[in-house]
């Protein structure tokens, strides 16, 4: 009998994907996605691990590349009853757990019809079929001759993490490091000449929420790295202002926080040094350690007006929704989730104090989408210093995309917004989750042509300035104000 597989036609991705279906709008979404198709990506909110760019080592297999460390793909596999050990998601006891590539593999691939309208397998069909050259479409059938191709791909010189900034386009990437990070493999990459191209971004929140498992830990490898040893609030402080430092020598743009709350309430001094006093005995109580973390975003806040590192706030997610699986697997497996985020009130302090310092730059993300046009757009058509962050993470979809721009427009118009982040640690899945955005740019742009809302030149330039230009400006280095007329509140 034939095979079936052998018959299948070619794998190959429609060009119009995720273009707007009808025939007077595609045209023009067409011409305008022409426009960015080529141009650089600027990727500066991802997870891609600073130490995989440095050694530059080729992948291993494609089990390990795609399947395990992707959260997205994992937690879509595990709510439809794969278990974590059939993924090889290691086991924090050490114990035993699907350690073949291939079967791992075969379990992603016998379940492909499950993200059938997800994004992720949007940005999967392009990583496989336009990057890896996968030519059928994935199966249990189909599973190990696509293992193959990949695995072949991946020997390849071109296919090693450096080269593949050159061949993605990768104008500059920016990877995510806690505030203790000695910063050596971006060193190292400086050293040889790639340091305006990966630069890191400073992450702080291990030692801002003071009733956080390891914490003292946490504080203690901070102060080693800041040559401050820590034993009171004023410490802490001035640690974190030398780490800031740092990173800005090694090239940050940015800071990163990712609070449940967008709380930035300040505290007084005295209180403030008596809850960090009372976390370093490990009896600090739950108000207060929210209290402090607020107060922290206030600080944070207070230190980019000195430094100049752009401040993104992305609050909402509960983290580790499952305590079982948070002991037996650790962080970022997949039960993050989304909670109700309330911001006008809540950064109140923060704006009210900074919000037209012309220093600071805020950039808001959300996962909470009805705060887009009653709290956001709002906020960052009136403030300064604020900017909007790209639908990320459950709203990086074509129709959250499509809503972000839909609510955000009217109030903050384009300019108020920072172009696309791709948020990702999956480092072959950044330049389809551009493609992506930058189709659903040219759709929306074309929908405002064809109602005659906006010119034809308009649109063009302005889907430029969102896949390029917005971004740029977003993270560019600042030249900082020294004087300024807005004092510190009390309590800075």
């Amino acid at each position: 009998m034939p095979d079936p597989a052998a018959a299948a036609p070619r794998w190959a991705l429609h060009p119009d994907r995720a273009l707007p279906a009808d025939p007077v709008t595609r045209p023009v979404a067409r011409q305008i996605l022409d426009a960015t198709r080529d141009l650089p990506i600027v990727s500066m909110h991802g997870h891609v691990d600073a130490g995989v760019l440095a050694r530059d080592e080729r992948f291993d297999d494609p089990a390990s590349l795609l399947v395990v460390p992707d959260h997205y793909l994992v937690r879509m596999l595990v709510s439809q009853g794969v278990p974590h050990d059939a993924l090889g998601l290691p086991r924090r006891d050490g114990g035993a757990v699907q350690s073949d590539p291939r079967e791992i593999w075969r379990a992603f691939a016998s379940h492909w019809h499950l993200f059938r309208g997800t994004p992720t397998r949007f940005w999967m069909e392009h990583v496989l079929v336009e990057v890896l050259g996968v030519t059928e479409r994935l199966s249990a059938a189909t599973a190990d001759a696509a293992y193959d191709t990949i695995a072949e791909r991946l020997a390849e010189p071109g296919f090693r993490p450096l080269a593949l900034l050159d061949r993605f386009g990768i104008e500059i990437i920016a990877t995510t490091d806690p505030a203790s990070a000695d910063l050596a493999d971006h060193a190292d990459l400086a050293a040889r000449g790639w340091g305006e191209r990966i630069v890191p971004t400073f992450r702080p929140d291990a030692v801002l929420h003071v009733d956080r498992p390891g914490w003292v830990d946490d504080v203690a490898l901070l102060g080693e790295r800041a040559g401050v040893p820590i034993g009171s609030y004023r410490d802490f402080l001035r640690a974190l202002e030398a780490r800031r430092w740092a990173f800005v020598d090694a090239g940050a743009r940015a800071t990163d926080h990712g609070h449940v709350l967008a709380d930035t309430t300040p505290m007084a001094e005295t209180d403030a040094a008596a809850v960090f006093a009372s976390a370093l005995r490990g009896d600090v109580d739950p108000a207060a350690a929210r209290a402090f973390s607020a107060h922290m975003l206030f600080e944070m806040a207070r230190m980019s007006t000195q430094d100049g590192l752009v401040m993104q706030l992305h609050p909402g997610a509960l983290r580790d929704h499952d305590p079982h699986v948070m002991a037996m697997l650790g962080h970022d497996v997949g039960y993050d989730i989304p909670v109700a985020t309330e911001y006008v009130h809540a950064l109140r302090p923060l704006l009210s104090a900074f919000g037209h310092h012309p220093n600071l730059r805020l950039v808001l993300f959300t996962l909470d989408e009805d705060t887009f046009s009653r709290e956001l757009a709002p906020l960052a058509g009136v403030y300064p210093a604020v900017r909007l962050g790209a639908p990320w993470w459950f709203l990086d979809s074509p129709d959250g995309m499509r809503r972000f721009r839909e609510a955000v427009t009217d109030t903050a118009g384009f300019a108020n917004t920072t172009g696309f982040v791709d948020d990702t640690r999956a480092f072959l899945s950044i330049p389809a989750r551009h493609d992506l955005s930058r189709r659903v740019d040219a759709g929306f742009l074309a929908r405002l042509v064809v109602e005659h809302r906006l010119d034809l030149d308009e649109a063009l330039e302005t889907a430029v300035d969102l896949a390029y230009g917005l971004p740029r400006a977003a993270y560019a280095r600042q030249t900082i104000t020294p004087d300024h007329p807005h004092p510190h509140p009390p309590g800075a």
